[in-house]
């Protein structure tokens, strides 16, 4: 077995569009397709690739399906290739990867094998982005929406947030991030190993995935026309000079609240917790990536991809 492409078809048009392109791929058109049909079943999926000897696995589908393969993948030295589908394509975007189907298994053709961190919370892995606060109970309204049969899609999730936004009470946290402390009301605290949420929303424009650190921040509790204005700043640069943000850097976090709340991890919602325990796994997962250029040598990696 050389290579498998494990397919979500909950994107419906957009998976039958990708699965065509993989047929008409050069490079992958051989590759053992697997379609899903609930959840887990991509971690299994993968999990039997891997101890197949696979050396190759595509993740065709959202940051969800993406993450459920990654666990399948740990401690294997099979390789991730990611063929975004999702809403946010959060890490698919950090890594230089184009969003249409054919476009992403074109350079994934050409790309090369880098090892990236994986973070932990309360025992589970993330890629990117997990967290708490707003973020979370939005991720929450989303999934909702979808399983009553709601579109999904980018549009979606910012009119769920813009509504919610008005009336959302900041929760009040604890968070201690190696010898830093926050204490206070929080809209978020996010535990990124990536660079952005998704859909071009960057948390951490300098974050590097092979640092052995999580970089954790918090957007402090502001009033409505203040956080507003500042959100912008996701989209057009300049997040962290916003004066309620913070951001501390850590191998090892833990974040209590004053009730259960929501957590996500790479935007699935997990169930409601007083507390939640976030740690990095260095260098455990070997990742498909572009070709670094002259520009960006090393992209988000402080380790040069090889060539």
């Amino acid at each position: 077995m050389s290579d498998v492409a494990i397919l979500n078809p909950r994107a419906g048009l957009a998976a039958e569009r990708a699965r065509a392109a993989l047929e008409q791929s050069p490079r992958w058109r051989h590759a053992e397709v697997r379609v899903t049909t609930g959840p887990g079943e991509a971690r299994r999926f993968a999990q039997e690739a891997a101890a197949a000897g696979a050396e190759h696995v595509l993740s065709i589908g959202g940051d969800g399906t993406a993450n459920e393969i990654a666990w399948g993948l740990l401690g294997s030295r099979t390789i991730l290739g990611l063929v975004p589908m999702g809403s946010g394509n959060g890490l698919a975007r950090t890594l230089g990867i184009p969003l249409r189907p054919g476009r992403a298994l074109a350079a994934l053709a050409e790309a090369v094998p880098c090892a990236m961190d994986v973070g932990m919370i309360n025992g589970r892995p993330f890629l990117n982005v997990a967290g708490a606060g707003f973020d979370a109970e939005i991720g929450v309204a989303f999934h909702e929406h979808g399983r009553r049969g709601g579109r999904r899609g980018i549009f979606t999730y910012v009119r769920l947030s813009v509504a919610r936004s008005i009336a959302y009470r900041a929760e009040s946290w604890v968070l201690e991030a190696g010898e830093q402390r926050f204490e206070g009301r929080a809209l978020v605290v996010a535990f990124v190993n990536g660079r952005q949420y998704g859909a071009g929303a960057v948390l951490v424009p300098g974050a590097r995935l092979d640092d052995g650190l999580l970089d954790v921040v918090v957007i402090e509790d502001a009033p409505f026309y203040e956080l507003a204005w500042n959100a912008t700043r996701l989209f057009l640069g300049g997040i962290e000079r916003f004066q309620r943000y913070r951001h501390l850097p850590a191998a090892t976090a833990v974040l209590t609240a004053g009730r259960e709340a929501h957590h996500h991890r790479d935007g699935e919602p997990e169930a409601a917790a007083m507390r939640l325990e976030a740690s990095v796994v260095p260098r455990a997962l070997r990742i498909l990536v572009p070709r670094p250029t002259a520009e960006d040598p090393s992209g988000p990696f402080l380790t040069p991809a090889r060539s």
